[in-house]
């Protein structure tokens, strides 16, 4: 988050007030994570210059930093370090490599190369519980923070919402840090969305339900615009979200500030039944501003 003498609306119209909704980084709700589907590193340099603020975590989705090199890959990775940006490659890969045997293997490359964490899923492949422990464990004694993810990428395939809660809560004991709720980048028939991308709001209140107080440690992947205005409205501007694109980071922060339609609406309702806003009553005359203080620079008021 931008620190208040570096922002450029400081002061008018009580936007500081809005902006400061959110959680400050380093934070432990109201996370973002961006899905990186193949940035180069000049891609990756520009965004992070206006969105680092606003990210949290960085994953390289399915097995894309498998088909770069790996001078790029550690140059990358080194620079979302610079800015406290935390990496992780995507599930599949883990996945990939656990149908070879060679999860020990895996969890130190990806602590060579510079990776912070690493995703744990069973999107594609089916993993025993035993076994889903003991790859938590893996990551845990390579020293990278387990992240879990709960969820199947089939449509046809869908666990009910009691089978993902159970999943996300055992995963958490087990010491993962964070549980992503599958969507896949369609957000479609996957999960919490329905084939149109629409909230499947029942199973989403159940989920809801059974997760109890463990809720901020979940993420839910909202790669639509919908998708993650429904879900800000629905928990707050501090919702956890992922499968963010990099260059929707700031239309998303934008959305949980209370700076566009979907949720400026929302809030204008419930200041107005506030009383704190009156549309029918206009704002108060400003005093005039002397004329000192209105003259153009390097020109003199005075003639």
């Amino acid at each position: 988050m931008l620190a208040k003498s570096n922002r450029p609306w400081l002061g008018v119209l009580g936007l500081d007030a809005a902006i400061d909704r959110r959680v400050q980084r380093p934070r432990e709700r109201g996370i973002t994570m961006v899905i990186d589907t193949g940035l180069g590193l000049a891609a990756t340099t520009d965004a992070l210059k206006i969105v680092a603020p606003y990210v949290d975590h960085w994953k390289l989705a399915f097995g894309t930093s498998a088909l770069m090199s790996a001078e790029a890959l550690r140059h990358k990775l080194q620079l979302l370090s610079e800015h406290k940006v935390m990496t992780y490659p995507g599930g599949t890969l883990l996945e990939a490599a656990i149908v070879q045997q060679h999860c020990r293997v895996y969890m130190r490359r990806a602590r060579e190369l510079g990776f912070h964490a690493v995703e744990i899923s069973d999107g594609t492949i089916d993993l025993s519980h035993d076994r889903r422990r003991r790859v938590i464990d893996c990551a845990r004694n390579a020293d990278l923070i387990a992240i879990t993810e709960v969820g199947k990428k089939d449509p046809a395939h869908q666990p009910e919402a009691g089978e993902l809660a159970e999943q996300a809560l055992q995963d958490l004991e087990w010491g993962a840090a964070w549980v992503i709720v599958e969507a896949r980048e369609s957000g479609r028939g996957v999960g919490i969305y329905d084939d149109a991308g629409a909230l499947r709001r029942e199973f989403l209140e159940e989920l809801t339900r059974r997760l109890g107080d463990k809720i901020d440690r979940v993420i839910w992947e909202a790669p639509r615009k919908e998708q993650q205005a429904a879900l800000v409205r629905r928990f707050g501007a501090n919702v956890n979200l992922g499968n963010v694109a990099a260059l929707e980071t700031l239309a998303l922060e934008a959305l949980r500030s209370g700076l566009r339609y979907e949720t400026l609406s929302r809030i204008a309702e419930l200041e107005q039944a506030a009383g704190h806003w009156n549309p029918a009553v206009p704002e108060p005359v400003a005093e005039p501003e002397a004329e000192d203080d209105v003259a153009m620079p390097g020109v003199s008021s005075h003639g």
